[in-house]
C-alpha cells in the first residue's frame, strides 16, 4: 500500500529541491517578521492607528508587479534564472538591512517606509515569476504540483513562526532589529542557490528574443478562457480579500485591544491554515479547476466569519479557515496555469499571474483601508468576503461555459 506522507514529500527525494527549500524556508521566516513589524511600525509607531498608510505601503509594495509587468515577464522567460534568483535575493536582503538599520537609530519616518516598499516591491516583481517557474528546473513537470504545493508549505509555515518571533523581538528589543533579522536570512537562500547541482537542473525552453514577446503573453492568455477565468478570480481576491495586514492589525488593536505579541500569534494562527491548506494541496495528484470555485467559496465564508467574530479567538479560529481557502485558490491556480502552458511561456504567464493577484493591492489595500477607517475593520473583512463569493460565481460562469477539451491538468 502507499504511503501518503512519501507522496506528499515525494519533491524532496531530489538533492536541488531538499537544498532549495531549505534556504528559502529560512528567508521564508525573515520575510514574514518582517512584514509583521512594517504593519506594527507604521500602525502603532508612525501614525495613530492610520489604516490608510498600511494600505499605502502595501500599494507600493505590490505594485510593481503590475508596474513592471512587461519587463519581469520577460526576465523570466529569457534569462538564466538561478542567476536572476541570486541578483533579486541579494538586493532585498540589502534593502531589509538598510531599513533596519534606519529604525534602530531612531532615524526612521513614514516616508522612508514607503520608499523602501516600493523598492522592495520592485525587486520581488523581478523575482516572484522567476521562482515559481524555477520550480519546474529544480524536479521537472511531472511532480511541479507537488513541488508548488510544498512550497506554500515551506513559505506557510514560515507565516507560522515568523510572526511569533516578529512580535517577541518588537516587545523584547524594537521594531529595527526585526528588519536587520530579516535581511541576515537571506544569506541562507543565496547559499542555498550557490551550492545547487547545476548540472541536474532540468532548464526549461528560453524564448527567443523578440519585439511584441510581452504582448505575445498577452494574446496568448486572451486566447484561453480557463486562464482568463483564472485571472478574474485572482484579481477579485488578490485586490479586496488579500489585505490581511489590514484585517488583522486594525481588529488586534481596534477591536480586541491586543499588544504586538497578541497581534503577532494571530498573523501565526492564520499560518496554521494556509499550512493545512497547503499540505492538501501536496496530496493531490493534479490541480483541478473546481478547486478555485471551492477555495473562492470558503474564502467569503471565512471572510464573514471573521467580520462577525464576538471574540479574539473566534476571530483566530476564522483566520484559519481563511488561511486554508485562500491557499487552496493560489496555490490551485499557480500549478494549473504552470502546467497548462507552452514552457516558453510560462514565465509571462506567470509574470501576468502575479501582477494580476498581487498588481491590484494598489487599488484594494487604499479601499480596505479607507473602509477599515471611516467603517470599522467589520465592514473592511466584508469587502473580502464579497470578493471572495463574487470570485465563486466566477468560476461558477466559467465551468457552465466551458466546452469540453483534452487536459493536461484535469478539470
Amino acid at each position: 500500500m502507499k504511503n501518503p506522507a512519501s507522496g506528499i514529500f515525494r519533491s524532496l527525494g531530489g538533492f536541488n529541491y531538499r537544498v532549495w527549500i531549505a534556504g528559502a524556508f529560512v528567508s521564508n521566516v525573515g520575510t514574514w517578521v518582517q512584514r509583521t513589524a512594517q504593519d506594527w511600525l507604521v500602525f502603532t509607531q508612525l501614525t495613530h492607528h492610520d489604516a490608510s498608510a498600511v494600505g499605502l505601503v502595501m500599494a507600493l509594495q505590490f505594485g510593481p508587479q503590475l508596474l513592471l509587468l512587461p519587463w519581469t515577464g520577460f526576465a523570466a522567460d529569457h534569462f538564466n534564472q538561478r542567476k536572476l534568483l541570486i541578483a533579486t535575493q541579494a538586493t532585498m536582503g540589502a534593502l531589509a538591512l538598510a531599513l533596519g538599520a534606519l529604525t534602530v537609530v531612531g532615524l526612521v519616518q513614514l516616508w522612508h517606509v514607503y520608499v523602501f516598499a516600493f523598492l522592495f516591491g520592485s525587486a520581488a516583481a523581478f523575482d516572484a515569476p522567476v521562482r515559481q517557474t524555477f520550480v519546474a528546473e529544480l524536479v521537472g513537470d511531472a511532480d511541479l504540483h507537488n513541488a508548488v504545493a510544498l512550497n506554500s508549505t515551506s513559505f506557510n509555515a514560515a507565516r507560522m513562526i515568523g510572526p511569533a518571533i516578529s512580535g517577541l523581538v518588537i516587545a523584547a528589543v524594537g521594531t529595527g532589529w526585526a528588519f536587520l533579522l530579516n535581511g541576515a536570512s537571506f544569506v541562507a537562500v543565496l547559499i542555498s542557490l550557490a551550492i545547487l547541482r547545476v548540472a541536474e537542473l532540468r532548464p526549461n525552453a528560453r524564448a527567443h528574443r523578440s519585439k511584441g514577446s510581452f504582448t505575445e503573453g498577452f494574446r496568448y492568455v486572451w486566447g484561453r478562457p480557463d486562464l482568463k477565468a483564472t485571472l478574474v478570480m485572482l484579481f477579485l481576491i488578490g485586490t479586496f480579500g488579500l489585505n490581511f495586514p489590514i484585517f488583522i492589525s486594525t481588529m488586534a488593536v481596534s477591536v480586541f485591544h491586543a499588544d504586538a505579541r497578541g497581534y503577532g500569534l494571530l498573523s501565526s494562527m492564520m499560518a496554521i491554515g494556509t499550512v493545512a491548506g497547503a499540505l492538501l494541496g501536496a496530496r493531490r495528484e493534479k490541480p483541478r479547476f473546481s478547486l478555485l470555485l471551492v477555495g473562492a467559496a470558503v474564502f467569503g465564508l471565512g471572510c464573514t466569519l471573521a467580520a462577525l467574530a464576538p471574540s479574539y479567538w473566534f476571530f483566530g479560529g476564522a483566520l484559519v479557515v481563511i488561511g486554508i481557502a485562500a491557499l487552496t485558490v493560489t496555490s490551485t491556480s499557480n500549478s494549473l496555469m504552470q502546467l497548462s502552458t507552452e514552457p516558453a511561456m510560462r514565465g509571462r504567464v506567470m509574470a501576468l499571474r502575479v501582477g494580476v493577484a498581487l498588481g491590484g493591492t494598489p487599488i484594494g489595500a487604499p479601499i480596505v483601508g479607507w473602509v477599515a477607517n471611516h467603517y470599522g475593520p467589520r465592514w473592511a473583512l466584508g469587502v473580502g468576503a464579497a470578493s471572495g463569493f463574487t470570485a465563486a460565481i466566477v468560476a461558477i460562469f466559467a465551468l457552465l461555459r466551458r466546452a469540453p477539451r483534452p487536459s493536461r491538468t484535469g478539470t
